[in-house]
């Protein structure tokens, strides 16, 4: 039981102002000795958990599957999916929240006005985080060794045409996504569809989930995606301050 907590102290050592971290810092953020230090980091490098460039330690994004059991349980689905529904009805047109689970997201919930996409998208669905738009949502909010290290690991595949496959491109277009805080994809997961879609924060500011409204390019609102930013803003909103009303 101790090992174990210790082995969380670490990841929990690494945040937004520690992203990277060589032994003596962890030792000293953990309170541990240096041996023991390196022998949680070792391990957790072990698992994946965490990467080295034989100096400098940080956290990889198999880190998330950790928070996904915790995010894919009640609290997030059940609290998102009556605002779902009312943003869809408003709308009329589908939305849906996701996590990140190692390079894909997951549907954690979703409320679905018509069928858009040549699958069926349901809770559980997956899709590559790099050709979605909840899924670029949940890669801006990476540190910079974070998202090296992703980069440097997913083959980018056209799914469609217009499917960003550059990693630099794909790079630059992320930092435009932290910077405005929101995503469009164009027809890069499915011709005919275009979605938009904001973070969701927990109480410490951190992106952990997002919310999308996705539409074909035929409607009214498929013109234009932007038209829908304000609701969807709105919308994350009320969903963080419910979670948050949570102690989420």
């Amino acid at each position: 039981m101790q090992s174990l907590a210790r082995g969380l102290a670490v990841i929990a050592a690494f945040d937004a102002e520690h992203p990277s971290m060589t032994l003596s810092e962890v030792a000293r953020r953990t309170e541990l000795s240096r041996a023991a230090a390196r022998r949680f980091l070792l391990t957790l490098e072990h698992l994946g958990y965490v990467r080295s460039d034989g100096r400098d330690f940080s956290l990889t994004p198999q880190v998330m599957r950790l928070g996904f059991a915790y995010l894919s349980s009640q609290s997030l689905p059940d609290v998102a999916q009556p605002h779902l529904q009312r943003l869809s009805a408003r709308l009329q047109e589908s939305t849906s929240v996701a996590v990140l689970d190692g390079d894909d997201i997951v549907y954690v919930a979703r409320q679905a006005t018509r069928r858009i996409m040549a699958v069926s998208i349901r809770v559980g669905t997956r899709f590559p985080a790099y050709a979605t738009s909840m899924g670029r949502v949940l890669l801006a909010g990476f540190t910079p060794e974070q998202l090296r290290d992703y980069l440097d690991r997913v083959t980018l595949v056209p799914i469609t045409p217009s499917t960003v496959t550059d990693p630099e491109r794909l790079r630059e277009e992320l930092g435009v996504i932290g910077e405005r805080g929101y995503a469009v994809v164009d027809q890069e997961l499915e011709l005919g569809l275009r979605s938009i879609a904001a973070p969701l924060h927990d109480g410490a500011g951190r992106v952990v989930a997002a919310i999308n409204v996705s539409t074909s390019v035929l409607t009214p609102h498929g013109e234009s995606v932007e038209q829908l930013l304000e609701p969807l803003r709105q919308t994350a909103a009320a969903i963080e301050a419910d979670l948050r009303a949570q102690g989420r």
